[in-house]
């Protein structure tokens, strides 16, 4: 009697894309303890770490935007990048002048 032919496998896309990572040793042991710890598989431990970097990129870049627009609303400063470094030797000074004084108090 002639076999009937196999029904094919009908597979449902894959919902998520699989990734491959190298990490360095030390790295991947201490992931792989975490993962364990938590009774996580390492995608989920990925997964988590990702969506806490990307909130905290997101946090950190409305953090700068902030910064930026408040330095809009400064008065534009005096100094150019010529003053630098006649800025940096003031301070310098005046940071030598500082340790001497207390040099000569404690002395």
């Amino acid at each position: 009697m002639p076999r009937k032919p196999a029904k094919k496998a009908t597979m449902k896309p894959r919902k998520s894309k699989a990734y491959t990572i190298s990490l360095p040793p030390d790295l991947a042991k201490r992931a792989e303890a975490i993962a364990k710890s938590e009774s996580r598989t390492m995608s989920e431990l990925f997964r988590d770490a990702f969506r806490s970097y990307m909130s905290q990129r997101e946090q950190t870049r409305k953090w700068l935007n902030g910064v930026a627009e408040y330095v809009k609303t400064l008065p534009p400063t005096p100094y150019t990048e010529e003053d630098v470094p006649r800025l940096v030797d003031e301070v310098r000074a005046g940071m030598r002048a500082e340790r001497q004084r207390r040099t000569r108090i404690a002395g």
